[in-house]
This record gives structure tokens, C-alpha cells and sequence, in this order.
């Protein structure tokens, strides 16, 4: 999908809000129990084997772990963006609102 504009990304995200809350919670509490439960499995060795990423780059399986938590802070910032373009606040980051790190970072 290629959005050219910010009006056709608010447009495609009104899609996802009239999701429910509890939907979107599920959905990740599912994700989240059957990702631990693979890292979990994971040993030592597993984690120095190589592998290939879907862009056919050979990486070690604990440096393609990493590389998620990245694209994971990617795709935050993206939410933060998204969230923001429909006037929704971003939920705190560790625990703290926006408005809590700028104050304790003073």
C-alpha cells in the first residue's frame, strides 16, 4: 500500500479505529504468549546459528533478534505518528507519559 498524503493515511487509519480496544488487546497478548514461548525455546547455539532474513541476507539468529527490536521501535514511532494524525494521545513508554519525561528530564 503506498499512501501519498497525509489525508489518505487518515483515511485508511479510521479502518483500524473502529476496531475494539479489547480486539487489539488480544490480538497482541496472543502474539506476545507464542513469540515468548519461541525465544524461550531458543539455546545457545541456536542463537549463533546463521540464518536468512526475507531479503536473503545470511545474519546470526541473535543479531536478527535484535534487528526486530529495532523494527519494533520503528513501527512505535509510527503508531506515535499515526495516533497523533487522529488526535489520540500515545500511550506512556515505560510507564511515563510524554509530558513525565519532559518534566523529569529537566
Amino acid at each position: 500500500m503506498i499512501i501519498a498524503s497525509a489525508p489518505d493515511f487518515v483515511e485508511y487509519w479510521t479502518g483500524f479505529r473502529r476496531r475494539t480496544m479489547e480486539a487489539v488487546v488480544a490480538y497482541h497478548d496472543r502474539l506476545h504468549a507464542e513469540s515468548v514461548a519461541i525465544f524461550g525455546a531458543l539455546t545457545s547455539d541456536d542463537l549463533t546459528r546463521r540464518c536468512t532474513t526475507p531479503g536473503g541476507v545470511e545474519i546470526t539468529v541473535w543479531k536478527w533478534l535484535r534487528a526486530m527490536v529495532e523494527h519494533e521501535a520503528h513501527h512505535r514511532g509510527q503508531i506515535h505518528l499515526m495516533l497523533g494524525l487522529i488526535g489520540r494521545p500515545a500511550p506512556p513508554l515505560f510507564g511515563l507519559t510524554e509530558e513525565e519525561v519532559r518534566e523529569r528530564s529537566r
